[in-house]
């Protein structure tokens, strides 16, 4: 076989992200050499980091070197603290924007022994990442959002046929290869022609996807039906905020926001590993954040890099970090605070190692 050769960007964002990202790097590189996979990591700065040092959080040039790799690792980015000086923007929409990342795949899986509220969950939101409510991406100039008087302050949401159309595929392409069940999550009897919208065209493309179940559940419904039988789902498809806001709560069932990654996809030939949660300052520089979150979203990236480029190695790499990743989270000493364990960050990142056994191919 030949040598497989993957290129992936490492951006190590605030706060935690200079401990998770690394983590997980050293776990992927772990599975990598092990799965025969060559990869050539390219750390690129991004965030307060390289605000210090390049004078902007998104270095110029930093848009074109992403854009030669295969994919790339986002760490937490944090935003809110960043000093208000012309350099210091958020990241996040401009990369999602840039590459064109309209699909947020969000997954919540429930472990044994962790604090999860229910056991067999095992369900993925994908949320539409680049239109909806967010004023920093639903317009191509100024803001979605504006206050013509000091008493009235104005949000659009911007909903398309082309962005629903394509966020449906994603998710539609998601089910048939899992459970084969789609269920689309929208506000229709009040947003008529915007989540009528959403709805009728993951409908219409559903139409090529026969084998796949597809139902729909009205937002509010679904925010009760999400504690109540969160086992009911398989693959759930919305809108930008309604995603924003239901995966956080997904994830408050399977041990929090440290159990929530994430990968952006699109049309194009690049995702992006991104974890859910924030750069959590509080406890930075600590050693002991949860980096399943960051883990998990790289080895997605693995995976989808591997299944959407014919690199088997790639997806063998993935399947070796899945069983270091159910192993470590089983054993209370490779399980950080958070999730009911007494080990550090560097505790996971070994037994993750540790247990991914040997190659097999």
């Amino acid at each position: 076989m030949p040598e497989a050769h993957l290129v992936v960007g490492v951006l190590n964002g605030d706060d935690i992200g200079h401990e998770i990202v690394p983590a997980s790097v050293e776990v992927a590189k772990a599975a990598a050499a092990r799965a025969g996979l060559v990869v050539d990591w390219r750390p690129t700065p991004i965030g307060r980091s390289a605000l210090d040092t390049h004078g902007s959080t998104m270095p110029e040039g930093t848009l074109e070197t992403l854009g030669s790799f295969d994919g790339f690792i986002l760490g937490p980015i944090g935003h809110r603290a960043y000093p208000k000086v012309p350099g210091a923007i958020n990241p996040h929409p401009i990369l999602r924007k840039h590459f064109n990342l309209f699909a947020n795949v969000r997954p919540t899986r429930s472990f044994p022994g962790i604090g999860c509220l229910y056991d067999d969950v095992d369900l993925v939101i994908v949320r539409e990442n680049n239109e909806g409510f967010q004023p920093d991406r639903n317009v191509v100039a100024g803001s979605g959002e504006f206050r013509p008087t000091d008493e009235v302050t104005i949000s659009v949401r911007v909903i398309t046929r082309t962005g629903s159309r394509r966020v449906a595929r994603a998710a539609l392409e998601l089910a048939r290869s899992r459970r084969k069940h789609l269920t689309i999550i929208h506000k229709d009897t009040v947003f008529k022609l915007g989540c009528g919208m959403f709805v009728e065209e993951c409908r219409k493309a559903a139409l090529d996807f026969p084998d796949v179940l597809v139902d729909d559940v009205i937002v509010d419904t679904f925010a009760m039906r999400l504690v109540r039988d969160p086992q009911t789902f398989d693959v759930v498809v919305t809108t930008n905020m309604f995603g924003d806001i239901l995966s956080d709560e997904a994830a408050g069932l399977v041990g929090g926001l440290g159990m929530a990654p994430g990968l952006c996809i699109g049309e194009g030939n690049i995702a992006m590993a991104q974890a859910t949660h924030g750069s959590a300052p509080d406890i930075a520089g600590k050693g002991i954040a949860n980096p399943y979150a960051m883990i998990e979203s790289t080895r997605m990236l693995f995976d989808w890099l591997g299944r959407s480029r014919n690199v088997p190695q790639a997806v063998e790499a993935a399947a070796l970090m899945q069983r270091g990743i159910e192993a470590a989270l089983a054993d209370p000493a490779t399980r950080t605070g958070d999730i009911r364990g007494t080990g550090r960050t560097a505790d996971m990142v070994r037994g993750v190692i540790d247990n991914m056994g040997a190659h097999h191919g």
